[in-house]
């Protein structure tokens, strides 16, 4: 699995800095947290990152590669799942495969194999529309872990489930992730989910209407095993992330 740093990436729009001066490291194997308020500038980190967008300042390196502006580099999962609704599941998935050039069989097959490991056994002749929220989901991470498994970028990708599912979802993709050793940076305004999530949390705050550049102004590194998180939030620990967390989003 890779490892993603982010080097002194200041981003700029009609005069107003979104971004300034941001550094990160995500190690190979973690999930980081990028936690901030909407509208801070995580998703313009993002598109940076992704190589959608060119920063004014500073690169981005994966496994010490300088892939900055280079798009499809990373598996990028937005907020929505865009499973195509003229597609059944199956082919919905491994279509990055297809458009790598791989055969529509042998990238049906090659997905197929994985169906049971994200929780998606007897939906891969259904067609989206026939699925629940968190199904939807499931399907749309398997597509970006076909798409490319050194490292994914996920844009809050669980924000619009239920509590309920949203709880089951955290605990599934510990598991998958821990189950692959999948390297994976988050989204999230939700301090309780990127508590749940993360092994660091990269707290950003600013405010770049009024003059004040978003920049990164602490982590929160979390130690508890991915196979105690389902109860985590339970513990004096968890509060305790919390309350530094909250802090320092002021």
């Amino acid at each position: 699995m890779a490892q993603l740093e982010v080097e002194h990436v200041s981003v700029a729009f009609d005069g107003v800095r979104v971004l300034d001066d941001v550094n990160l490291t995500v190690e190979s194997g973690h999930i980081a947290c990028l936690l901030g308020p909407s509208g801070c500038g995580k998703t313009t980190l993002f598109h940076a990152v992704a190589g959608l967008s060119v920063p004014d300042s500073g690169r981005v390196l994966l496994d010490g590669r300088d892939i900055t502006g280079v798009p499809g580099q990373l598996a990028y999962m937005l907020q929505k799942d865009l499973l195509l609704p003229d597609k059944t599941i199956v082919d919905n998935v491994s279509l990055p495969l297809v458009l790598r050039g791989v055969s529509r069989d042998a990238a049906r097959k090659r997905a197929l194999e994985l169906f049971d490991t994200f929780g998606l056994a007897g939906t891969a002749d259904r067609w989206p529309s026939e699925l629940s929220g968190g199904m939807r989901q499931r399907a749309a991470l398997l597509r970006s872990y076909l798409f490319s498994q050194e490292f994914m970028l996920l844009d809050e990708p669980f924000s619009a489930l239920d509590a309920f599912t949203k709880a089951d979802m955290h605990v599934w993709f510990l598991d998958v992730a821990e189950r692959f050793g999948t390297t994976a940076l988050v989204v999230t305004h939700d301090v309780d989910e990127a508590l749940e999530l993360a092994d660091k949390i990269f707290v950003m705050r600013g405010a770049p209407q009024a003059g004040k550049p978003t920049r990164i102004v602490g982590t929160e590194r979390i130690a508890c095993p991915r196979a105690n998180r389902a109860n985590f939030a339970l513990t004096e620990e968890f509060l305790e992330h919390k309350r530094r967390v909250l802090e320092l989003l002021g």
